[in-house]
């Protein structure tokens, strides 16, 4: 079960993750770019073939829904050390906003993010299941791929770096 959030950003209820995809419902969404400890590269990782939602896409953030009675600081903390299995490291909140895109033949997505950073430099170890493959990439070059349209990369993903990049100048 997950958070069911209305337009405004409140928490109306639980739902399906199931019935979130196929009715578009609204949802929230934890997302922590995780940056070397010296905030020059970002770590970026491609998604497994068989994720729901954008197979084999690109990403730079570790996050993922809000579960049912989760706050979106533990989804952050429990995604990061699922993900990358990285732990310990103290959140830093970075913004929130709405994201609203299409998928072709499926309902559109509908979520409130919640964008947090971590500088660490130990060991990532990412899951199997959800990540193929993984590496640190520096900034400018990840502004640079991100301006490739042939780049696939996850939208809401690419909506919250960009947005990240705007508030850093």
């Amino acid at each position: 079960m997950v958070a069911h959030y209305d337009a405004a950003g409140s928490v109306i209820g639980a739902v399906t993750r199931q019935r979130v995809r196929a009715e578009g419902l609204w949802h929230a969404c934890s997302s922590v770019l995780v940056r070397s400890g010296d905030g020059e590269r970002v770590y970026v990782h491609r998604r497994t073939d068989t994720k729901d939602v954008f197979p084999g896409a690109h990403d730079c953030w570790a996050g993922g829904v809000v579960a049912a009675g989760e706050s979106p600081d533990e989804c952050a903390e429990r995604e990061l050390a699922e993900e990358l299995g990285v732990c310990g490291v103290p959140l830093a909140p970075l913004f929130t906003m709405t994201a609203e895109f299409d998928l072709p033949g499926r309902a559109p997505v509908r979520e409130h993010l919640w964008a947090y950073e971590v500088r660490w430099d130990g060991p990532v170890v990412p899951q199997e299941a959800e990540v193929a493959e993984g590496w640190w990439l520096p900034l400018d070059d990840l502004r640079a791929r991100l301006a490739n349209p042939s780049w696939p990369f996850v939208p809401d993903g690419r909506v919250a770096v960009e947005e990240w990049f705007r508030r850093r100048g």
